[in-house]
């Protein structure tokens, strides 16, 4: 099996190698994840609830800031485009961004809106593993005034000629407006860019895109009918093919892999690298879709930028909370890899 793998492994390894010639601007709802740990100490006397005494507490980049932070801890030149508050928790992602040379010229503050924030609060005790006990998030899903709008457009439209590739992620959270995916894809198909989009809205409001990045709930509440097989598996593929315009679909199905979707009606499938670590799937989704647009900007073909997306998602699953992966993580994770990979057809 080594034998066969290595000119595979050995393709694989060479657009890893050129992900730090690669350059992306990542558009979307940028948010901070913060993660609170404690330990429970009794029940509470006020209410059938645990009282947790704090022993921890962590900030990392969220939503679209996950994003790019994945794609510039592979090695990527990376720029983020987004709406933040005039508060504390915008000089917060600043500094994450910051700390991996991620470009930050283009995150607007608003101060009518706080920057979104999701507080997930986890317990644990002598007897039991850490648990989440509650997640609490502060936003606003307010439509951006004109005036923000058309400075962020203004934004993009000056940043996407000097990028390989654009990454529009959509938390619903305000930024991703009609104006603005009009104009990132317009702009983006006018200079010949790649186009990822990873949305939990409408997929048939992105132009033409390179490659969607649904997960399956996420692919089953567009086409409106549940994957309960193959067949109705590869009718929800041509289905989200026909009503984004992508060029490819790649559906996440968590332990059961991947499938991409070409136009052209090709499917490849592959299993997940890793059905056994799983401890916390937080922002994987993030990470498939940095991974797989850094890939395609490197030049890889899209069947191989899925088994590095895959690859790396199956090292971020393995930590609790928000994270990233390196190259050098991924490098070593390809090189133990022991499954048939599928040649570079699409």
């Amino acid at each position: 099996m080594a034998g066969t793998l290595t000119p595979m492994k050995n393709r694989l390894q060479s657009y890893l190698d050129r992900f730090k010639q690669a350059s992306l601007l990542v558009v979307g709802d940028v948010m901070v994840d913060e993660f609170v740990y404690g330990e429970v100490a009794r029940i509470s006397r006020e209410a059938p609830v645990p009282v947790l005494e704090w022993k921890s507490q962590r900030f990392v980049a969220g939503g679209a800031a996950n994003a790019a932070a994945n794609a510039a801890s592979l090695g990527g030149q990376v720029a983020i485009i987004g709406l933040t508050g005039a508060d504390g928790t915008s000089d917060t992602l600043h500094g994450l961004m910051q700390d991996l040379h991620v470009n930050t010229e283009g995150l607007i503050a608003d101060p009518s809106r706080p920057t979104t924030l999701k507080t997930r609060i986890s317990g644990t005790s002598k007897q039991s593993v850490t648990q989440q006990v509650v997640r609490l998030d502060r936003l606003s899903r307010a439509p951006m005034t004109p005036d923000v709008e058309a400075r962020l457009i203004a934004v993009l439209q000056a940043r996407i000629p000097a990028v390989d590739a654009v990454l529009i992620s959509d938390y619903e959270s305000g930024a991703v407006s009609p104006a603005v995916i009009a104009a990132a894809c317009a702009a983006a198909h006018a200079h010949g860019k790649i186009i990822a989009v990873d949305s939990q809205a409408d997929l048939g409001l992105f132009q033409s895109p390179t490659v969607v990045t649904p997960n399956q709930p996420e692919a089953e509440k567009v086409v409106g009918y549940s994957f309960t097989d193959q067949a109705s598996l590869e009718r929800g593929g041509r289905d989200l093919l026909a009503r984004s315009g992508a060029k490819y679909v790649l559906i996440t199905r968590g332990a059961e892999g991947m499938a991409l979707f070409g136009a052209d009606g090709s499917l490849q499938m592959i299993p997940a690298f890793n059905r056994t670590e799983v401890f916390d799937v937080t922002g994987a989704g993030d990470t498939v879709v940095a991974t797989m647009t850094l890939a395609l900007a490197a030049g890889a073909a899209a069947v191989d930028a899925m088994c590095l997306a895959n690859l790396a998602a199956s090292i971020v699953v393995r930590r609790l909370g928000t994270s990233v992966t390196t190259p050098d993580e991924l490098a070593a994770a390809l090189a133990a890899l022991d499954i048939r990979l599928p040649s570079a057809t699409l």
